[in-house]
């Protein structure tokens, strides 16, 4: 009982600071000079304008040097000590999880795709340390589609 009225307490004192903090900035806002009147255009149709002769805007970005195939690593692994674990290969493979409905029942346990993920990480992973290095996961890679040649 003690704490809700210590609570009640503390919270109207918090509203009290507060009420007394908002009515002495009004005070200040009523005393401050009025601003500045702008200048009227002589044109009211006209555009504004400005020098923009001496200003220089930001660099561009550096284009990225990674490979397709760096990129693609880099998507797995997370924490950039260039090695994909076993938890971050599974953390990415949620567009995968909904492709697995071998069934077709559109119901797709989440063992399932482990075991299904588990087992291609482990045909990636040559010397079976449960990491992947560059090497490892580079064999794991999609084959490029081939676009068909226009027959105009």
């Amino acid at each position: 009982m003690q704490k809700v009225i210590l609570g009640a307490f503390g919270a109207l004192v918090l509203v009290a600071v507060g009420l007394f903090w908002m009515q002495g900035r009004a005070q200040v806002e009523q005393g401050a000079p009025p601003p500045e009147p702008a200048a009227e255009p002589t044109d009211p149709n006209a555009l504004p304008s400005a020098d923009i002769a001496d200003l220089e805007g930001p660099d561009p970005p550096e284009a990225s040097e990674l490979t397709r195939e760096q990129r693609r690593f880099f998507r797995y692994d997370r924490n950039r000590d260039l090695k994909i674990t076993r938890n971050e290969m599974l953390s990415t493979r949620t567009d995968a999880f909904r492709r697995l409905d071998t069934d077709g029942n559109n119901l797709l346990t989440f063992e399932e795709w482990a075991i299904t993920t588990s087992t291609r990480f482990e045909e990636m992973d040559a010397d079976e340390d449960n990491e992947l290095t560059q090497a490892e996961f580079a064999t794991s890679a999609p084959t490029p589609r081939r676009t068909p040649g226009c027959n105009c």
